[in-house]
């Protein structure tokens, strides 16, 4: 069953202005060692920031809550499998929101341009 549905879409050129400005104090408060190092191995890093930060937000709204309400950005992270596809690993304040609602599964797709990156998340119970 169904419990929740977000969806985000960023404008890339919005991240890469940020990260510009604030540099790793930005990326550390939002993304993981594993996220940052990920990006980082890309010409245009910015467009898979944005797809991660997309996610976070994404997975947020599915829980019905924003910033500030519990759940840090940092602890939720976009992985992959060996095959690549998208999940979500989750710590701390996201995992007890998960666990107090008795959610099962995530799924998350990512889909990003130069321009834009969009992520949509669904949570089961």
């Amino acid at each position: 069953m169904i419990q929740g549905i977000g969806i985000d879409l960023v404008e890339n050129d919005r991240i890469e202005k940020i990260i510009r400005k604030w540099g790793q104090k930005f990326l550390q408060r939002v993304f993981s060692e594993e996220e940052i190092t990920y990006c980082g191995k890309h010409i245009q890093a910015s467009i898979h920031y944005g797809a991660r930060f997309a996610a976070k937000e994404a997975f947020l709204k599915a829980l019905g809550i924003g910033l500030g309400m519990g759940v840090k950005l940092r602890e939720i992270e976009v992985v992959s499998d060996d095959q690549g596809k998208p999940d979500l690993s989750l710590r701390d304040g996201a995992q007890l929101h998960l666990e107090k609602r008795e959610i099962k599964i995530i799924h998350l797709s990512l889909t990003h341009t130069k321009k834009y990156a969009t992520a949509i998340v669904i949570l089961e119970k």
